[in-house]
């Protein structure tokens, strides 16, 4: 069992996501940063769908009743075992009654914490996701909080400890400040000065960032004239409703970058939806940190995207697997 002291700012419980669904207006959820999810299940020996704790800005404080390895990866938060340091992206061993305590991020937003056997929460809809707006899934539907107790699985072939994933696969949060995006499907009802100015602008976080959306502070972008089409609402930035593809930039007339836990449609033009390998980068994106739109073919996609996935491959035998 895993007995939370203190839940941290926002961590809930995540796997990579509840599919199937999205018809019936149920988004996907999952680890906003897959990439480190999947890092963090490596080193303890799970697989890579393994339900972790996703811990943002602050993590938890957390005591382990059993004997277990755990590994923490994506955004830096120092932490420690009845503290002592403990190194991210490396497995370790914990002892029943040991503590332990995670700081705040120092660059990046979301780091996962992983317990070798994943934690054991009840699927919902075929996930242990957490999908907090409706309170399903993860623990009790909701982020953790001090008293709560999580199940362990069984890990009945527990892994190595001190194993490390090579630098070459761990990734600079603190540099990155281009995701790429493919324009479309409405980027039509932009002006032609508005649509160059989508990819060339400056973006910056704002605070109104979080698993449903990440909204962009930037330049005002206009919109085509027209007449109102039945069924659209009266804003210049409404069209005929449609459905919403996880990552899509929805623009009432500034981006929200719509993510995990985001609505599945409704009726505001979506300009572009930035690739799915690249919405991990973003959602390491902190409060007033930059962020540039670069437009890719789909083609450029596909590329980025196996090339992400012969990382994760790459990452995976050299843990030992």
């Amino acid at each position: 069992m895993l007995d939370i002291i203190d839940g941290g700012v926002s961590t809930t419980v995540q796997d990579l996501g509840r599919f199937g669904q999205y018809h019936i207006g149920m988004p996907p959820s999952g680890a906003m940063d897959s990439y480190a999810h999947k890092l963090a299940n490596y080193l303890v020996g799970n697989a890579e769908d393994a339900a972790t704790l996703e811990m943002t800005y602050q993590g938890v404080d957390v005591r382990f009743t059993t004997d277990t390895v755990v590994a923490l990866t994506g955004a830096s938060m120092p932490a420690t075992l009845d503290d002592e340091p403990v190194p991210m992206y490396e497995s370790f061993s914990v002892t029943a009654g040991q503590t332990l305590e995670t700081e705040f991020a120092t660059e990046g937003v979301r780091t996962y914490l992983a317990v070798s056997g994943g934690i054991d929460v009840d699927p919902v809809m075929g996930s242990r996701s957490t999908y907090t707006l409706v309170g399903i899934g993860g623990h009790e539907g909701r982020p953790l909080e001090a008293g709560d107790e999580l199940r362990i699985g069984s890990d009945s072939d527990r892994p190595p400890v001190g194993v490390q994933v090579p630098d070459r696969y761990v990734r600079d949060y603190g540099t990155r400040e281009t995701v790429r995006v493919l324009v479309g499907l409405c980027e039509y009802r932009l002006t032609d000065e508005s649509r160059e100015a989508l990819c060339e602008a400056e973006w910056k976080v704002t605070p109104e960032a979080d698993r449903v959306g990440y909204r962009l502070e930037g330049p005002e972008l206009d919109f085509v004239k027209r007449e109102q089409p039945f069924g659209a609402g009266n804003d210049p930035s409404n069209v005929v409703d449609l459905g919403y593809p996880i990552g899509s930039i929805q623009m009432p007339k500034k981006p929200i970058v719509l993510l995990q836990d985001a609505v599945t449609g409704g009726g505001y033009a979506t300009v572009g939806t930035v690739i799915s390998v690249d919405r991990s980068i973003l959602a390491q994106r902190r409060t007033h940190q930059a962020v540039y739109f670069e437009p890719v073919t789909v083609d450029e996609a596909a590329a980025a995207r196996d090339e992400v996935h012969d990382d994760l491959h790459g990452a995976y035998e050299s843990i030992g697997h």
